[in-house]
């Protein structure tokens, strides 16, 4: 089939200098009699390709030596790319070379910019956008009775000859990565846009949530309480603490369970998985294609800082593939971006104007032009350790199928700007190096955080992406695999990100995603039994603490911060449910409880970076209000503007850890060797 698409290369030159011509009366039949007869040669076995190598051009140009085309054999041995696209991630070739250079392997031109310009209507009749996407491929115009055909893969001849819906001679010309890339946006730029939207299938996505019904059935629900609480005040009194000592006795027991989880883990550290053969080299398979995704919003101020930090990860670059995702509507962003100098391996997409307008809906929209088998996302501000990408696909490499998702761990490079970035910093090593690892071990399920995150792309396609409507689309998609049955592990690798250090946008950002962990209750709650079914008992009731009761404990801590007027002897309204020695217990189920949340941040921080903030542990209680705060405000939001997207300023409370990271850039390897995976995969915790 190749040989019969590249016969029609041969009269490309004449459509070269006027695409838009009618062509003369038999000259199409004439390709056609060459069609016809190169696939009856095609059907001789074993007849060599009568094309020239990639190689043997690109050497007798002189743009390469032997030696260089040898070490990307040697390289694509291991890879599973074009070599082509091994020497341009080298910067042995430049892009306009290599476009050259295949058009003369596949007798054909490089399309000119200008006359790059498509039919969106004649694409999207002729070649799905999800087949255009996978090919690289986008049906331009009609010359004649032949369509022109722009692609820079034209090795897959063969697929896009099958997949095109077209009896006529298709002619194939090749064009730039970016021309693709504005090609296949202006086509299917739209119907992506609205797939994105509502990838997710609708029982498990957020988007139906009405605002008011939920209004009208938590009003009633609070003038029933209140007409109860009239009537029989006393049973009203102790129901509503009731319900706030069950939450926090339920997290309190959570925090303990998974303390025991991390001291057993520490007694016994865990071996190699099981079918890990430790004297076999490395890689066992090649080395995966890793895509990145980088939600950018209105970020003039980072997008240099996030271009070097994301430079120094050592993985080879032509197995990278980072993508800038940027609203339409943010000039802000297009322009920084326009103006930086980005490298071959990092690519700007746009994302059409929709709604709503979240990082979930872009992190959908750019999937479909990622080129890896694992996705990964990373946040604006983010800062990742240099081997992590490396760490990560050798994890995935070596990891039964049923382990679909990777978690990184999250920490912050300026922690000592003031006391709530001590504390967020405290709370934030606690979270990720007992809590999650616990919960992980306890077999319950794994609320993801929104960057540092790795997936397999196969699952992740599968389980319909990301939730655009949920403000915690990471949280969500935790509990959406494991209602499937997959995985997610917590690896031994740290992300470095600002923390949010003003007190105002402190609350306005953890209001989201309490807002979020409610609506994903909420959202999942819709069918309780089959959710059971489908998670387990155990699951079913930690969910229940790890997400509701997150919530509901915040907003009700005020209330049993009341208790402490006792201390002073004051009457309070439990009183009459309580009788005086009753106090007691729950002074010990107070103290025993702060007790056990100053062990796990003890043990949380005892990286030597986190031993130094222990003292400011006594500032949790002041600060765990403030988290009362934004989960009321969450709340009141999820009755008014549940898919609102408070958005997180960046670049406003690091410069000190910014002066530390850049040093860190300055002084870093910049070059990443061919066997750069290798060397760092064996160095991976397992």
């Amino acid at each position: 089939m190749l040989a019969l698409v590249l016969s029609n290369f041969s009269g490309l030159s004449l459509l070269g200098e006027n695409l838009n011509r009618t062509p003369e009366k038999g000259e199409f039949d004439r390709h056609r009699a060459s069609f016809d007869a190169r696939a009856a040669i095609n059907a001789v076995p074993d007849l060599p390709d009568p094309r020239p190598r990639l190689a043997e051009i690109l050497i007798g140009q002189g743009i390469i030596s032997q030696s260089q085309m040898d070490m990307a054999l040697t390289l694509q041995r291991h890879q599973d790319l074009p070599v082509g696209e091994i020497l341009l991630a080298h910067n042995m070739i430049s892009e306009a070379q290599l476009l050259h250079a295949l058009a003369l392997q596949y007798d054909t031109y490089v399309l000119p910019k200008a006359a790059a310009r498509a039919d969106p209507d004649l694409a999207l009749r002729l070649l799905p956008a999800k087949r255009a996407i996978a090919l690289n491929a986008v049906p331009l115009r009609r010359a004649g009775s032949a369509l022109v055909v722009a692609t820079n893969r034209p090795d897959r001849a063969p697929a896009i000859m099958d997949a095109l819906d077209y009896s006529n001679p298709v002619l194939l010309t090749i064009v730039s990565r970016s021309q693709m890339q504005s090609l296949l946006t202006e086509c299917y730029g739209t119907q992506l846009a609205r797939r994105a939207e509502a990838r997710t299938p609708g029982r498990v996505s957020c988007r139906d949530w009405k605002t008011d019904r939920a209004r009208k059935y938590w009003s009633l629900a609070f003038l029933a309480y209140l007409l109860f609480a009239i009537v029989a005040p006393t049973p009203a009194i102790a129901l509503i603490f009731g319900v706030a000592l069950a939450i926090s006795a339920g997290n309190t027991a959570l925090k303990w369970l998974a303390l025991q989880a991390d001291i057993q883990a520490q007694r016994h550290p865990p071996g190699p998985p099981p079918h890990r053969r430790d004297d076999a080299p490395l890689p066992l398979k090649r080395m995966p294609v890793v895509t990145i995704l980088v939600p950018l919003f209105k970020e003039r101020d980072i997008t240099g800082h996030l271009i070097r930090r994301l430079s120094r990860l050592k993985y080879p670059r032509e197995l990278l593939d980072v993508l800038l995702l940027i609203e339409d509507v943010d000039e802000t962003t297009q322009e920084a971006v326009a103006s930086a100098d980005l490298p071959g391996w990092m690519r700007p997409i746009i994302v059409p104007v929709g709604q709503p307008r979240t990082k979930p809906r872009a992190m959908n929209y750019g999937l479909n032009f990622a080129r890896g088998s694992i996705i990964g996302v990373y946040d604006a501000e983010d800062a990742p350790e240099p081997d992590q990408i490396a760490k990560v696909a050798d994890r995935f490499l070596n990891l039964p199928p049923e382990v679909v998702c990777l978690q990184g761990q999250l920490d912050y490079y300026n922690p000592t700007h003031n006391w709530l970035s001590r504390c967020f910093t405290l709370e934030y090593a606690t979270w990720f190096r007992l809590i999650l690892p616990g919960v992980q071990r306890l077999g319950l399920f794994v609320p993801l955080g929104g960057t540092t995150l790795f997936f397999r792309r196969d699952v992740l396609e599968e389980m319909g992406a990301w939730d655009a409507h949920n403000v915690t689309e990471d949280a969500d998609l935790g509990l959406r695999l494991a209602r499937e049955g997959y995985q997610t592990e917590i690896i031994e690798t740290t992300t470095y990100e600002e923390a949010n250090s003003a007190i105002l946008p402190w609350v306005k950002q953890r209001s989201r995603w309490l807002k979020g962990y409610a609506m994903t209750w909420a959202t999942h709650m819709r069918n309780p039994i089959r959710l059971w079914r489908e998670l387990g008992p155990k699951r079913f009731i930690g969910l229940q603490f790890q997400v509701m009761g997150a919530v509901l404990g915040f907003a009700l801590a005020p209330l049993l911060w009341t208790l402490i007027i006792k201390l002073f002897g004051y009457a309070h309204p439990l009183d009459q449910v309580f009788p005086p020695k009753a106090y007691f217990g729950l002074v010990i189920f107070f103290a025993a409880s702060q007790a056990l949340t100053f062990i796990a941040v003890w043990r949380g921080s005892r990286l030597p970076r986190h031993k130094r903030l222990r003292w400011w542990m006594p500032l949790l209680d002041l600060y765990f209000l403030l988290a009362s705060v934004a989960s009321l405000l969450g709340l009141l939001e999820l009755l008014t503007k549940p898919f609102h997207w408070r958005k997180t300023a960046h670049g406003h409370f690091s410069k000190e850890g910014q002066a530390k990271i850049v040093a860190k850039e300055e002084t870093a390897d910049q070059s990443v060797p061919a066997s750069s995976f290798k060397r760092t995969s064996n160095a991976v915790d397992r």
